[in-house]
């Protein structure tokens, strides 16, 4: 029942979301509930997203708390850095990519050095921050806008995590693996698309 339930919260969060909503100039922005929302209905964010926490779930150790903080704390520089008017080339491509790769990291059950993984995923964390950092509104709420990004990020590094937990502890790994395939098909379909 416990694997169900993990499934079902990433499949509905699948269901819910799309890749142009998350990006600028789509919706009304304001506050702490655009910032919520920003990664959770956007599916190239939310696909990423849930992958570092699979992928930090299969590798275990450290990992589980270094690999989601390095997503986060990057995502912070790239919004601050979106914020204050700095673009960085590619950040859709660098984000298109980090679905690609995250997925194909848990399919074929890569586990790097923790340093690596780190690195890579701030990489990540960058381009991501950035595009949310390019929604933020432009009177009064930035901070709130972020608090609501970053809340919503890690509750999607948690979802990964967790249904890495609940697989390992009916399946061992091989239902993760295949999500991650999945993940990655995801990536390339948004690159074509």
């Amino acid at each position: 029942m416990k694997k169900q339930t993990g499934f079902s919260a990433f499949a509905l969060a699948l269901t819910f979301a799309s890749p142009a909503f998350a990006h600028t100039g789509h919706g009304d922005v304001a506050g702490f509930m655009a910032g919520l929302a920003h990664p959770v209905f956007g599916l190239d964010h939310l696909l990423a997203m849930v992958t570092v926490g699979l992928w930090a779930g299969l590798v275990g150790g450290r990992s589980l708390f270094v690999w989601p903080a390095s997503f986060l704390g990057a995502m912070l520089g790239g919004g601050a850095l979106a914020m204050g008017g700095v673009m960085l080339p590619g950040v859709e491509l660098v984000i298109a990519a980090s679905v690609v790769a995250l997925g194909l990291a848990v399919a074929l059950g890569l586990t790097p050095q923790i340093v690596l993984g780190a690195a890579l995923i701030a990489l990540f964390g960058l381009a991501h921050g950035h595009a949310h950092g390019l929604e933020a509104p432009e009177a009064g709420s930035g901070l709130a806008y972020a608090a609501g990004f970053v809340l919503a990020t890690a509750g999607l590094h948690g979802l990964g995590l967790v249904a890495v937990l609940l697989n390992r502890a009916r399946f061992a790994i091989t239902p993760t693996r295949v999500l991650g395939g999945a993940v990655m098909l995801s990536g390339l379909a948004l690159i074509a698309g």
